[in-house]
């Protein structure tokens, strides 16, 4: 498979927001977006504006670093946000129910490396970084799966 590479420059948090919420209007049900970057480099934030672009009320979107998965009833279908930070097997993936997810849900994942060979393979990954420890980020989009590729074009136009 082909690996596909895209990449935007957000200035402040409400451009990366305001890219979240466009990535929000083109996921589906059985899309699985995975977030990469250092403590810091603004998953969480991104994962925030995707969720409530998404929401038919508003609500609190916290992070689930606690929780490791938050789950919300989105109108067409669920949508889980899960931190997987702090597990320390593969197998507790399973055990969460992310596997069955990654079929009918969106699914955002925040430290994706802990799914290990569970990652799916036409999943989206995002990596953002923060070089100048400002405000700023880099945001590179890759993927293997053509589905993706209008929907990015469409998200960055």
């Amino acid at each position: 498979m082909t690996q596909h590479r895209a990449a935007f420059s957000s200035n402040s948090p409400d451009e990366t927001a305001q890219l979240a919420s466009k990535l929000g209007a083109v996921v589906r049900a059985g899309d699985t977006i995975l977030l990469e970057g250092e403590i810091g480099a603004g998953k969480s934030h991104f994962a925030r504006a995707l969720i409530l672009s998404r929401l038919a009320e508003p609500e609190d979107v916290p992070s689930p670093t606690f929780t490791i998965v938050q789950v919300y009833d989105l109108p067409d279908c669920e949508l889980w946000h899960a931190d997987l930070y702090r597990l320390g097997d593969p197998d507790q993936v399973v055990e969460l129910g992310l596997i069955d997810a990654f079929d009918s849900a969106i699914c955002l994942i925040e430290w994706p490396d802990r799914l290990d060979d569970l990652r799916p393979a036409d999943a989206l990954t995002l990596t953002l970084d923060d070089p100048e420890k400002t405000d700023r980020r880099e945001i590179t989009f890759t993927w293997t799966n053509p589905v993706w590729t209008d929907r990015i074009a469409e998200v960055l136009a």
